[in-house]
């Protein structure tokens, strides 16, 4: 499918040959932080590659970074201050330039990937976590791979090891992983039900969804259909609740950071793995890695047309605070984009 834009900014390189703009924040706290400023290139050191960033996606885990919350974000991103001071974990852009022991990726390729601090015109970036940009996608498109990709690849292919005929409920189906785990899912053989708000119900359709509950209108834990797995990326219902849904030995894989704070969310966090040993039912969590393998499957699998990254809105560079108060919000359809250089 074609993707969905519905605000496009371009903001294009200001600054001298050893300064960059990127959008930064110095402590946790509010997203209206987040502000324009020149910083320092970074280099490309052992192992790693110098993109000049093109378009970078977000998602819920960059408000979570700029906010310092929940707590555990400040695992990865530091727990008193933050380590790298510039939102953003995905990208698309053109190679500038190689550390030694690089071998994939040349001078001048457009790559894609996972990496700290895209909301920048360079930034450096693991040759681990990169892969070759498919033809086919716009940078918009190929920054929308990474993260959202491969969560919905692990949950799908290592948790659920989905197959022909399994039925299938994604509750969020419309944001990033949703999308691409209903499209990965129907090029499996399954049987989608994809839940969301009635006004995207058309969008799932097309996307193959074989069936489409308006969370607005129906609940899906309280209907007569029991799914073989369900991949739950909100969160809204109690596990209680979700069980009703499954099969006697269905899995249900969560997946959501929202929703919960303090005692309640470590309670959240480890209830379904404490009680899954003793159901013949299975809760999961599961945690994404990324690797340039699978970034390259998801290539492949682009570059065929099994999946299509769905794109929401595009906003410019100086304005990433107000892309993320859109995710924030809870309204996102698909990836919402910063362009950085057409």
């Amino acid at each position: 499918m074609s993707q969905v834009n519905l605000e496009v900014g371009h903001v294009r390189a200001h600054s001298s040959a050893s300064d960059m703009q990127a959008v930064s924040y110095e402590s946790y706290g509010p997203l209206e932080q987040l502000a324009l400023r020149d910083r320092a290139q970074p280099i490309a050191r052992a192992g790693e590659v110098l993109v000049r960033v093109h378009a970078a996606a977000l998602h819920i885990a960059d408000v979570f970074a700029v906010r310092g919350e929940p707590y555990p974000v400040r695992f990865v991103t530091g727990l008193m201050k933050p380590k790298y001071g510039v939102p953003g974990f995905d990208v698309c852009g053109v190679v500038e330039a190689v550390g030694t022991s690089v071998t994939r990726v040349r001078v001048g390729e457009r790559v894609f990937g996972t990496c700290f601090g895209s909301c920048a015109q360079l930034v450096s970036v693991s040759e681990e976590t990169l892969a070759h940009a498919p033809e086919r996608l716009s940078s918009a498109q190929a920054a929308s791979l990474g993260t959202s990709g491969l969560a919905a690849l692990h949950a799908l292919r290592e948790c659920a090891r989905i197959k022909p005929g399994q039925k299938l409920l994604i509750n969020g189906a419309a944001g990033g992983i949703g999308t691409f785990a209903l499209q990965l899912a129907k090029g499996w053989g399954a049987e989608v039900t994809a839940v969301c708000s009635g006004g995207r119900r058309e969008l799932m359709l097309k996307l193959g969804a074989d069936h489409v509950i308006d969370h607005t209108r129906e609940d899906f834990t309280e209907g007569a259909a029991r799914y073989d797995v369900i991949l739950d990326n909100v969160e809204n219902h109690s596990l209680e609740r979700c069980r009703r849904a499954l099969t006697p030995s269905g899995l249900l894989i969560l997946n959501s950071g929202v929703g919960a704070d303090g005692l309640a969310f470590w309670v959240r966090l480890l209830k379904p793995l404490v009680l899954s040993p003793f159901s013949k039912q299975t809760y999961r969590r599961y945690l994404s890695v990324p690797n340039h393998k699978d970034l390259e499957e998801l290539a492949a699998l682009a570059s065929s047309g099994q999946i299509t990254p769905v794109i929401g809105e595009t906003f410019p560079l100086r304005e990433t605070a107000r892309a993320l108060e859109h995710i924030a919000g809870g309204h996102a359809l698909g990836k919402t984009i910063i362009e950085v250089q057409g």
